[in-house]
Parts: C-alpha cells; structure tokens; sequence
C-alpha cells in the first residue's frame, strides 16, 4: 500500500497543483485520476515515484517507508513501472532492447554496459508475449504503430515485476479502438498479477469502463474518491467545470 500524507505542490511561478491530498493507494486496484487538463493528475501520478517532489506532506510505502530517504526511493522505483504518454522508447532498437530497459534497476551502473543474462531476456520476451508482440521483439520500435509502441511501453514496465503501475495518459495520442485495447490489456495483467495501476485519463467513459476506483481532480483537489457506479452528474461537472462533457447520469 502507498499513502499520500497532505501531499501540496507549488511551482516556483507560485502556481499550486495539488493542495493538502491524502490518499491510501491499495494493491490490485485500478485507480484512475480524472480530470481536465491542469487538474493535477500528472503531478499526482509523478508525486508517487518522486519524479515530482512534494512541496510538503510526504510519500510513505508499506513495508519501506518515507521516500524522502534515497536508498527506499530506489527500492521503491525498481518496483514501481511507468508508461508514459508518448512512450519515451529508443526508436532505433528492437521492442526486446527497449523490454530490457525495465531490468536495469536490478542490476549495477557497470553490469548495464553489457548484455544481460539470460533470464532477464527470457522475461522481456515473455512480457512482450503479454502485450501481443512477441513476433515484434527483434523490430525496431520506429517501425511499430503508436498502439504498438505503447504496448511496448507497458511491457518495458511489466519487466521490472511491479507492485504499482504508474500511467501517465497513456491513450491520449490513440485513436478509440487502439485506446479499448491497450486499456483492456493492462487492466487484464494487472488483475492476473495483482499489480495496483494508477492511471491518468481525461476520458470519462474510459474512466467508467475500466477504473475500479475514481478519483476526481479539479485546480489541484480531489473532488471525488470512490468507485465510478458512485459518480453523479453535478459531481463531474465540477471535476470539468463544463457541463457538455458530461454524459453520464
């Protein structure tokens, strides 16, 4: 479990992008952060890994402790994927060189220089296996579609065997039917490997097809905490502060 304690960020510019969040993130549940653009969501998202450091409150993980310490931070980061937007690949190498990304945390800064064993291989190409891309694995990733890179992304993720899953509007580039799919696939792993997700989307029906907890976010507070059979009407209109987004009842 991660717990977010009074968690407030503060640009330099003065602008605040989450005020006083508390939150228990709980593992197998597939948490979905909605809002607008500006919300807060991607600071949140990148507030559980340090990527972004609070400006106070802290980031306690069961069982390691305040990631205010380095040495939890890294353990905390070796088992925790990410999957970024707009994939954050190397075009030029093959989906498995891009897989094995995901095992260097478990090795040193000089190991890394070499080829990895053999069963850090064995576990990228079983990961791609997973997102559908196995016949991929020797393909250069510039020659993939972005449904495709992304999945790649997610497998990259899957390698390092996470607790948590961290996804920063990782359909927000996709058309409709390649967002179902992808969205579809890592809820499926995520169930199967009892790995908690934390997803940021803008996308109200994916958010209610697929989260099994919403939290709702608008000028950096949470105005909604629940499951999404919970969320009414007024409430989203909140969130978005635009009625003629809302669709649901």
């Amino acid at each position: 479990m991660i717990f977010l304690n009074n968690l407030s960020v503060t640009y330099k510019d003065g602008t605040v992008a989450l005020e006083n969040i508390s939150l228990e993130l709980i593992p197998g549940e597939f948490t979905v952060l909605l809002g607008a653009s500006g919300a807060g969501k991607s600071t949140l998202l990148r507030c559980i890994n340090f990527l972004t450091v609070p400006t106070k409150g802290e980031v306690i993980v069961e069982g390691l402790g305040t990631l205010n310490n380095p040495k939890i931070l890294r353990k905390h980061r070796q088992k925790t994927g990410m999957i970024f937007q707009q994939h954050q690949l190397i075009p030029r190498q093959t989906a498995l060189k891009n897989v094995l990304v995901g095992r260097l945390a478990y090795h040193s800064t000089l190991r890394s220089f070499f080829p990895l064993p053999k069963i850090d291989q064995m576990i990228a190409l079983d990961c791609l296996d997973r997102v559908g891309l196995l016949n991929k694995a020797l393909t250069p990733v510039k020659q993939l579609s972005g449904g495709q890179q992304q999945r790649v992304g997610i497998a990259r993720a899957l390698a390092q065997k996470p607790r948590f899953l961290l996804a920063d509007e990782p359909v927000a580039s996709l058309d409709p039917g390649s967002s179902h799919k992808i969205l579809t696939n890592l809820k499926k792993i995520c169930q199967e490997d009892g790995i908690g997700a934390v997803v940021s989307l803008h996308q109200i029906d994916f958010a209610l097809d697929y989260g099994d907890r919403i939290i709702g976010l608008a000028d950096g507070n949470i105005l909604f905490d629940s499951h999404p059979s919970e969320i009414q009407s007024y409430q989203l209109e909140k969130i978005y502060h635009n009625s003629s987004l809302i669709k649901a009842g």
